[in-house]
């Protein structure tokens, strides 16, 4: 298969459009790359948004933070996100993907850089919370730039039949980097300190800057001007109430996921008693099976047609798996006599419910991103990253309120409530 051409519509417009260098040429196999951009840059910064809390048992301690300390500053990094997602997405339409991930990439590397020399804990100093969550929040005003914009050179290089696999090869970026962040940046931050977790993350960030600076360009279209067409563009996203529907059940099956990502270490910690190792060990097995997952699940609905049943079928098996935790949980105090087998089952329940509510994330920006319409890519994608982010605002600010009022079980209760309501708002199969 050869590259694809971009349609007319998707060719970024107005001042400060990007153009093809005269003369430029990309071989067949350069959609990959493009592909492989768009999985460095989302893996870079997955593993700052879902790297950083998994490190919430370290950050708790090294800043003095309580619960709802922790909960506001690990929220208020997805609300930097949820804000800027859609900005960014209608910059990507006008200006194209390459100017505005060399600009977020760039500003979020320089950015944490910052962070790692002056917002970390010393034996002389330790920062307040305002301080680090306003610091987090820039991270995720800044960040926000990568979802949209890699999705969208994807959509813009690939054909009809390979945009589910190549999407879904995409969204392995999420789990990738956060499994990777599971893995090292608790281990990271005991051994070396924040100083050294924010360092890293920079040099992930400035290096996916690099290869999009090197790789990133718009596809060549044939004879020199623009293609036609593959499809004809429905209503501009904002206006269209399908893609309304799938960005609202997006962010609804996103409310259990972020609680996965964002207090499944405190709840194995404080409830379970494991240690860091089986913590990083848990929490990456879970990004590992995502991306299995979303890989298979974007080549099967690409053979079978079938993304929106997919869609529905994940929502109410998330559902379940999220009550069955909430059973087991239930179960721990009032039997006493098995407390030490069901506690030992917990991180195995946790593992198979986090997979099923992360596997569908390629099927679902792929379906959307086809219902926007060839040049409305960017801003249909973030306007879905926007409620996506609002849900990592929001689920990390309410955890320490529902573990107030009803523990643990409430939290699982909650993410199986938000699961169930997502499946009837996907769209029916047309």
């Amino acid at each position: 298969m050869s590259a694809t051409v971009i349609r007319n519509d998707c060719q970024p417009s107005g001042r400060g459009a990007a153009t093809i260098p005269a003369g430029r040429t990309f071989g067949p196999n350069h959609r990959w790359k493009v592909l492989g951009i768009g999985v460095a840059a989302n893996a870079g910064f997955s593993a700052t948004f879902s790297g950083i809390p998994a490190t919430a048992v370290v950050l708790r301690q090294g800043y003095q933070l309580n619960n709802a300390e922790l909960g506001l500053a690990l929220g208020l990094l997805g609300l930097g996100v949820a804000l800027s997602e859609l900005p960014w997405g209608l910059l990507t339409d006008r200006w194209g993907d390459r100017r505005v991930l060399l600009i977020g990439l760039g500003a979020t590397a320089a950015w944490l850089l910052a962070m790692a020399m002056l917002v970390v804990p010393t034996t002389a100093d330790i920062p307040d919370v305002t301080l680090l969550a306003a610091s987090l929040l820039v991270t995720g005003l800044l960040g926000g730039s990568v979802n949209g914009s890699s999705g969208r050179a994807i959509m813009a290089w690939f054909s009809e039949n390979e945009r589910g696999f190549a999407m879904s090869i995409r969204q392995t970026a999420v789990p990738l980097g956060g499994g990777l962040g599971a893995l090292v940046l608790p281990s990271l931050a005991l051994a070396f300190g924040f100083a050294a977790v924010f360092g890293l993350l920079a040099a992930a960030s400035a290096l996916s800057a690099l290869f999009a600076w090197r790789w990133l360009h718009e596809p060549p279209t044939a004879g020199g001007g623009h293609a036609v067409p593959s499809g004809v563009a429905g209503p501009a996203p904002l206006r269209n109430t399908e893609v309304w529907r799938i960005s609202t059940a997006i962010g609804l099956l996103c409310f259990p996921q972020v609680a996965v990502l964002t207090f499944a270490s405190v709840f194995l910690h404080d409830f379970a008693g494991l240690g860091t190792t089986a913590i990083s060990t848990s929490l990456a097995a879970v990004q590992v099976g995502a991306m299995v997952m979303r890989v298979w699940s974007g080549r099967f609905t690409d053979r079978h047609g079938n993304r929106r049943q997919f869609l529905r079928l994940c929502s109410a098996l998330s559902a379940l798996a999220f009550v069955m935790l909430w059973v087991l949980v239930l179960a721990v105090p009032a039997m006493p006599g098995s407390q030490s087998v069901l506690i030992a089952v917990l991180p195995l329940v946790l593992v198979v419910a986090g997979i099923s509510v992360s596997a569908w994330h390629g099927v679902a920006y792929t379906e959307l991103a086809t219902l926007a319409g060839p040049g409305h890519v960017g801003t249909a994608l973030s306007l879905a990253n926007s409620f996506v982010f609002v849900g990592f605002f929001l689920v990390p600010v309410a955890i320490p309120w529902l573990l107030h009022l009803w523990s643990w079980p409430g939290v699982w209760l909650s993410a199986a409530v938000c699961a169930l309501i997502a499946w009837p708002i996907f769209l029916r199969r047309a």
